[in-house]
Order: C-alpha cells, then sequence, then structure tokens
C-alpha cells in the first residue's frame, strides 16, 4: 500500500499542540506524507504566541487521503474563505478529521450535518447550540461517524491519530507510535474526557475539602454520609446540604463517582483481580461493583478491562 497524504490545515488563532500532536504521530510511523497549509502560504501565530512556517499554500493543495483540521481561538469566527476551502478539500478526502474545537470549522463547512460529534467538553454546549443539526456527544474523547472523525480537546487529538494509524497499519505500528511519543495506546474513543476531580468543584471550606480530599484518597473506606458528617465535625444534615451547594453534587454522588474513576483506573492499569479491586475501591464485592458499572457504564468490569487494558487478563 502507498504512502497515505495527511493535510493539516493551519490559520492565525490555531492550537499548537492541536497541529503538532496528530503530526508527530503520523509523520513518526514513516508511512504518511505529512503537510502543513495556510491560507496563502503564510507563516500563522498559535493562540501561545507560537509561530509556524507551513508547507503549502491551502489554495494550492490537492485534496488528501486524511484531512485534519485543528482547533484554536481562530475557530470562533473563520473566514469564509477558510471554510469554503475546507468544504472543498473535504470532498475529495478520503477522511475528515478535527481536533478540539475544530469541530466548529467542519460544522461551519456543511460537513457535521446529521452526523454524531465531539469536541472540547466546553465547547460542547457552544456547538449543539451553533449547529443543532450536529449530534453533540460531550462524553467522548472521540467520535468516528461514517468518514469524519472528531476528537476532544489538545491531547485527544493524540489519541485519535493513533486510532487512525492503528486501523490503516496495524497495531504493533500504533503501539510503537505511540510508545515513542511516551504515551498510552489505550484511550479508545468511548473513554470518557475528563475525571471526577475535573467534573466536580473543589470546595472552598477547609472541613469540606478535607473530607473531599479524604474521599479521594480513601474510596475503601467507610464513606457514608454519617461518618464524613462526623469527619467534618458537622451535622448530617448541615455536612450533605453544604457539600452539594460546594461541589456541585450530594456525597453520595461524588463517592459512587471517585469509586467508579479508581475502579476503572486500576481496570485498566493494574493485573489486580476483580475481587480485589472490589475490596480495595469500597464496593465489597464484586457484584456490587459489577451493578455500579453497568449502571453507569452499561459494561460489566470485566468486559471494560478488556476493552481498555492494553493486555487484558482472562480471569476474575
Amino acid at each position: 500500500m502507498g504512502t497515505r497524504s495527511v493535510l493539516v490545515v493551519v490559520f492565525d488563532g490555531v492550537q499548537s499542540l492541536d497541529v503538532t500532536g496528530p503530526v508527530e504521530v503520523f509523520h513518526g510511523t514513516g508511512a504518511y506524507d505529512v503537510t502543513t497549509a495556510s491560507p496563502g502560504g503564510e507563516a500563522v501565530r498559535t493562540t501561545s504566541g507560537l509561530r509556524l512556517l507551513p508547507d503549502a499554500d491551502l489554495a494550492l493543495v490537492d485534496a488528501p487521503h486524511t484531512l485534519v483540521v485543528p482547533g484554536g481561538a481562530g475557530t470562533a469566527h473563520p473566514p469564509a474563505s477558510l471554510v469554503e476551502r475546507i468544504s472543498a478539500l473535504a470532498e475529495g478526502a478520503t477522511r475528515v478529521v478535527s481536533v478540539c474545537t475544530g469541530a466548529f470549522l467542519l460544522a461551519e463547512a456543511g460537513l457535521l450535518s446529521g452526523r454524531r460529534a465531539t469536541t472540547h467538553w466546553a465547547y460542547c454546549a457552544t456547538l449543539a447550540r451553533r449547529h443543532p443539526d450536529v449530534e453533540v456527544d460531550p462524553d467522548p474523547i472521540y467520535v468516528r461517524d461514517g468518514h469524519v472523525a472528531t476528537s476532544a480537546g489538545v491531547t485527544a487529538g493524540i489519541d485519535l491519530a493513533l486510532a487512525l494509524v492503528e486501523e490503516d497499519l496495524g497495531r504493533d505500528v500504533a503501539l510503537l507510535a505511540a510508545r515513542h511519543l511516551v504515551v498510552f495506546l489505550r484511550r479508545p474513543g468511548g473513554q470518557a474526557q475528563f475525571s471526577t476531580h475535573l467534573a466536580a468543584q473543589t470546595a472552598t471550606r477547609n472541613p469540606l475539602r478535607d473530607v473531599q480530599r479524604w474521599i479521594d484518597e480513601h474510596p475503601e473506606a467507610d464513606l457514608s454520609v454519617e461518618a464524613l458528617a462526623r469527619r467534618s465535625s458537622l451535622s448530617t444534615r448541615h455536612f450533605a446540604r453544604a457539600f452539594a451547594a460546594e461541589v456541585g453534587m450530594t456525597p453520595g454522588r461524588y463517592v459512587e463517582a471517585v469509586r467508579l474513576e479508581a475502579a476503572r483506573r486500576l481496570l485498566e492499569d493494574t493485573e489486580e483481580g476483580i475481587a480485589q479491586i472490589a475490596r480495595s475501591c469500597g464496593y465489597g464485592t464484586p457484584e456490587t461493583m459489577r451493578r455500579a458499572f453497568v449502571r453507569a457504564l452499561n459494561v460489566p468490569p470485566l468486559q471494560y478491562r478488556h476493552r481498555f487494558h492494553p493486555h487484558p487478563t482472562e480471569g476474575p
């Protein structure tokens, strides 16, 4: 199979990591001809102030095998000519990829109409509001719908690029590229964009903040509302109300989310058995943990491990 061409569109206000992440993945395999192109072939300034000198004039390049459209502040009010050129190049491309808010440029070009897509979690609501014809999913790190793929913020572009390399060249090549970049080849698109600690707020008052930290560090402990209230030296009712107000979710929901995340991390990163993980994450029994996984993720723990662990174990 011949070398596949990858064209990365760059423009003023582009996010530098949205560009360099996928470029490093594709270039590192030696199996892709990677080109960067900007309007007029001019140097562009990224959101961090870094200047990028592209390879070509966007108006003069041919449609590639893979068209990559990164995000950044420059996607907020893009020139019509940029959107039109992306649309024209997409017509001849085998697949079209966006990173982060590059999804806005694809949507403006009509390339996401009727499709499922994602972007950086902080901009998903805006994308859905501006483009009601797009089915925006705020959770996955990337989404593939036909020949169009969209990814979440910044580093998710590396995950998506690795997935495309694996599809093109096989797992061994993708794994080698991942090792070269010192990243894991284990974040399939269905994995959530952010963790409990990013989704929840941090309590501002000391007793509540200390309790929140205790929960994070001791998922195996007695984390009932009564026990946590005693630890904070507050009444049960006062603690539950204050915790929900400051953290943005009830103590019970926060504990459930922390335990689930701790169990997911152990399933992904260790060879510990299901029973041991259930105990160390506060579930007590494998069946209780299984019910929690099915309720939250629609998949039991062992199946989750087979999907997300790079070398899953076979037994419980």
